[in-house]
């Protein structure tokens, strides 16, 4: 059987590796995924290292398969099986000690994890270390292979694919750290040999990073460490080198490393050295990743030792300076290796907390001016350096189509998010203005530079308008010296897209400084004209200039209500899509926002016919559709409904007069309703009326009147026909606005009557929730809703009985929203009872609870232990907490019956127990925060590893809900 399973595997392998039929290769792949669950693996995957005849595909293959099964299923092994794995895989390391490199790695990788399984005293005495140690004495021949295993170990002992138990794991680490002088040892005797050197250094950083328990005055003499030291002016040695000198950086200030004067000895010989390096940042010859391997350990120096640095002595001062130099490198990868530690700088000098050791509000005071003034000069540096970061190429306009969006993408969802970070931090440090006009100036350079016959560069103007719309909330609205300038200078700038994109972007980013520039100025007019000619040029500036425009309407919509007539003219082009604007229909959106935020300043008169004017080139279209008939309404692509529509709910969103509003609502309800009617199949159109909907309802209220009820009669009705979860939400907003409105009791009461009764007709099953998650996600929002705003209307109902019935059934839904919703829906019926107003419905409540607290509690438990991914651990433990204040001793029994239906070989008495206090503790009055902790180890012991948590859901089976624990007989 043996030899059969070992040249099925081959025969896998050569056809994932070989066969031309992408099926074939599809299917090998499967097979021997698959294979590597079985329990047949591991002697397979043995043998076949073993097997001299073995390729290297075979090799790689089941040096991983065996790894991963040392990994995560060592529980299947029988218990003596320990020995024979050990000199199987030891026997193993020694046959590959010279490669293939990747094969001994993942045998290593083997042992290590065996580590964690077992006892320290399997090893012999003094645990892996110490066995280690006598086999790299006993067989010298074999030290790479050995050396590669102490460098893993350290590494690889705190993994959590590791299928261990926390508890086993904090052992394991706390015996490691007891030997890791002898690891040290064993790296130092293998230093005096040249091929290992690189080896060395690796395992030292290694064990730097694992245990920080050697002392810096052991460290400052340590021979390790000064071959380290030594090896950063090595090319060959340098990553390594860094890594470690890194690594002795953290040691430093590590918690429980003690105080700087302790760590003074190595600190004294770490930061000469690194400085000493400077040099090799500017040497062009240098390749780059050696550069970044430098720029790094600067990095690491300047972050780690900020709280020195800060207190501004001259030594201090030359450290700053060489982390401007690495700032100053051209490279984007490289100089924003520094921009973290700016970031901690600023911190550090303007926190309070930074100061608290000089006493007295005067002397704090007197020495936060201090240091802010010896630094404020690094700083401005800092902000000359990051502006030129964000410049586009000068052979941008060579680009192809996919290299234009490829370092669009790169410039603003990378580039410019960092370099605004930094930018924003020297704000802090410098204030607004002063950050202004440091960037003023490098505008100004570089407006005269590219304003010449010799020069006509615009990528310095755009990137220094690209950094000050950065700093925009941060500049003061007083400020009158710098602004105005830059204003003026905008109409005057080059026609370039790009550059124009940004002028428009500038405007929209000063919006609030503008509406407070004095009226004589009279600076908006020409700004405005700037947004008319973005509109016009591209798809790019137009859309800009529309986000501008949205802002400037927003920001200074008081000076606009005189100037209606021009607005409406930009907006009408805009929207016609004649007249040369290239806006887009999303970007007509921000038009649509803006021109609403403006009739938001007029009187009710004068918004009622600014209202029906902004409505007119949406409504009309719509209006065209219908007359067309029902076929054409029927066939007619959803978005040349939807564009209308969306902007509809726009103005329903932005127009803040609820009465003017509503009369627009009810006016145009006809056409809404006819779309109801003729598209209710189409759940994109569908999803755009109940969106504009739900902001009628939010805008206008109580204003509505009658149209809500004809709304809600519509939505009922359509809703049985065609399930469209979106009449579910726009009915949650309903009740969120009406659900305390005596007077909207009667149609709220038969609207979610009719609602629930048909969604939990379409969710019975577990299958049933996966195939509409939407329908669970907006049906328990809804019933959250009526919880919250109308529980007199739900909870005493039959109707409520069968939703907490269902929502049992969908509990394990794996679709994230869908389940958190359910789960608030339960937590939120738990909590309920002990709400301020929920006493009147503990009786409702506790009856149907008690009838299923026993199932409810079960499937928890398996949502806890697996059947549930482990993101949503915070919201189960929330409920498990909500069940157990609210039914104390109860909860208690039914978890207890629970966690007595997992089997020993998930969960030891032990954990059973630990698994109870953790539920009792919560009914006790224990923070979710300490419960989630709790928890979280439970269930990471059992999910371990597929077995095991399928062993888990076996037992607890989530998905029946019919399965009831027999009671324990009591003695």
């Amino acid at each position: 059987m043996e030899a059969q399973a070992m040249a099925t595997v081959k025969e896998a392998l050569a056809a994932l590796y070989h066969h031309p039929d992408d099926s074939i290769r599809t299917a090998a792949d499967r097979w021997l995924q698959e294979f590597q669950h079985t329990l047949d693996a591991w002697q397979v995957a043995d043998s076949l290292l073993h097997d001299e005849r073995s390729n290297l595909e075979t090799l790689i293959f089941c040096s991983q398969t065996l790894r991963s099964k040392v990994q995560r299923d060592f529980e299947e092994l029988p218990s003596g099986a320990f020995r024979s794995l050990q000199d199987s895989l030891y026997a193993l390391l020694k046959k590959f000690n010279k490669g293939p490199a990747k094969v001994r790695t993942q045998i290593c990788i083997a042992i290590a994890a065996l580590a964690v399984h077992v006892p320290v005293e399997d090893w012999g005495a003094g645990g892996i270390v110490n066995w280690l140690s006598d086999e790299m004495k006993a067989h010298p021949e074999f030290i790479p292979g050995f050396l590669e295993l102490l460098i893993v170990l350290p590494q690889e002992i705190s993994s959590y694919k590791i299928a261990a138990r926390p508890e086993r794991r904090r052992q394991v680490e706390s015996d490691l750290c007891t030997s890791a002088n002898v690891a040290i040892s064993l790296l130092t005797a293998c230093m005096a040999i040249d091929q290992l050197k690189e080896q060395v250094l690796e395992g030292f950083s290694s064990w730097l990073r694992f245990c920080h328990g050697i002392s810096a005055s052991e460290l400052a003499s340590h021979p390790l460490v000064h071959m380290a030291l030594s090896s950063l002016n090595s090319d060959q040695f340098l990553e390594a080198a860094v890594n470690v000198t890194s690594e002795l950086i953290h040691a430093t200030v590590s918690y429980g490393s003690g105080t700087t004067a302790e760590q003074l000895p190595l600190i004294q010989i770490l930061v000469p050295r690194i400085m000493g390096l400077n040099e090799l940042l500017k040497d062009p010859s240098k390749d780059e990743e050696d550069v970044k391997a430098i720029a790094r350990l600067y990095a690491d120096m300047g972050e780690s030792y900020v709280d020195l640095i800060a207190a501004g002595s001259d030594d201090s001062i030359q450290i700053v300076n060489a982390l401007l130099e690495v700032t100053s490198h051209q490279e984007f990868d490289i100089c924003s290796m520094t921009f973290n530690f700016w970031h901690r700088l600023k911190r550090n000098l303007i926190r309070r907390e930074s100061y608290v050791s000089y006493g007295s509000e005067v002397l704090i005071e007197a020495e936060r001016n201090r240091r802010l003034l010896i630094f404020r000069p690094k700083f401005e540096s800092l902000v000359s350096l990051v502006s030129s970061r964000v410049e586009y190429p000068e052979d941008y306009h060579t680009f192809s189509e996919e290299d234009c969006r490829d370092f669009r993408h790169v410039r603003y969802d990378i580039h410019f998010s960092a370099v605004s970070d930094v930018l924003l931090d020297a704000t802090d440090v410098l204030g607004g203005d002063s950050t202004l006009k440091v960037l003023s100036t490098k505008l100004a350079q570089a407006y005269g530079s590219c304003n010449t016959k010799q020069n006509s560069k615009w990528q310095p103007v755009e990137a220094a308008l690209f950094c000050i719309q950065a700093i925009a909330k941060s500049v003061s609205l007083e400020e009158r010296e710098i602004l105005p300038q830059v204003m003026s200078l905008l109409p005057c700038l080059p026609h370039n897209e790009q550059l124009l994109q940004t002028v428009c972007s500038t405007v929209g980013s000063f919006s609030k400084w503008i509406d407070a520039a004095p009226a004589e100025s009279s600076i908006l007019p020409p700004l405005v004209d700037i947004l008319n000619k973005g509109m016009s040029t591209s798809e790019d500036t137009a859309a800009a200039a529309s986000v501008a425009f949205k802002y400037i309407c927003e920001d200074c919509r008081r000076k606009f209500a005189g100037s209606l007539d021009g607005l409406f003219q930009i907006y009408h082009i805009a929207i016609s899509g004649v007249g040369g604007y290239k806006v887009s229909s999303e970007d007509s959106l921000h038009l649509v926002e803006a021109l609403s935020v403006v009739i938001t300043t007029l009187p009710p008169e004068s918004a009622r016919t600014a209202l029906e004017l902004i409505c007119q080139p949406v409504i009309n279209p719509l209006q065209e559709l219908i007359q067309q008939g029902d076929q054409i309404l029927q066939q007619i692509p959803a978005r040349q409904l939807t564009v209308h529509i969306d902007r509809l709910s726009s103005i329903f969103s932005n127009v803040k007069h609820p009465a003017v509003v509503a009369e627009a609502v009810n006016r145009y309800w006809p056409i809404l309703k006819t779309i109801f009617d003729q598209r209710a199949w189409d759940t994109r159109t569908m999803e755009s009326v109940c969106r504009s909907c739900k902001f009628a309802v939010r805008t206008c209220g109580r204003a509505m009147g009658m149209t809500i009820g004809a709304m809600l009669e519509e939505i009922q009705t359509l809703y049985q026909q065609h399930k469209q979860s979106c009449f579910l939400y726009l009915s949650s907003e309903v009740i969120k606005i009406f659900g305390s409105d005596p007077s909207c009791a009667d149609y709220l009461t038969n609207l979610i009557q009719i609602l629930f009764n048909h969604t939990v007709q379409l969710l019975r099953t577990i299958q049933d929730f996966t195939a509409r998650p939407d329908i669970a996600d907006d049906c328990y929002l809804l019933a959250s809703r009526c919880i919250r705003y109308c529980p007199n209307l739900f909870v005493p109902t039959e109707m409520f009985q069968r939703l907490v019935d269902c929502a049992m059934a969908g509990i394990t839904i794996q679709h994230r929203e869908a389940c958190k919703s359910i789960l608030s829906f339960l937590s939120d019926v738990f909590d309920l009872p002990n709400s301020s107003d929920g006493g009147n419905y503990r009786e409702f409540i506790n009856t149907i609870v008690l009838q299923r607290g026993a199932t409810i509690t079960r499937i928890m438990i398996a949502a806890l232990t697996g059947a549930l991914p482990s993101g949503r651990l915070e919201e189960v433990s929330y409920v498990l907490l909500s069940l157990s204040r609210a039914f104390g001793e109860n909860m208690l029994n039914w978890a207890r019956e629970s966690i007595n239906l997992i089997p020993p070989q998930a969960l030891t008495d032990a954990e059973r127990l630990r698994f109870l206090n953790i539920i009792s503790d919560a009914a006790s009055g224990s923070s979710l925060h300490t419960i989630t902790d709790r928890f979280g180890e439970i269930s990471d012991v059992c999910r371990r590893n597929k077995t095991v948590q399928d062993l888990v859901q076996s037992a607890l089976r989530p998905h029946d809900l019919t399965f009831t624990v027999v009671p324990q007989q009591l003695s």
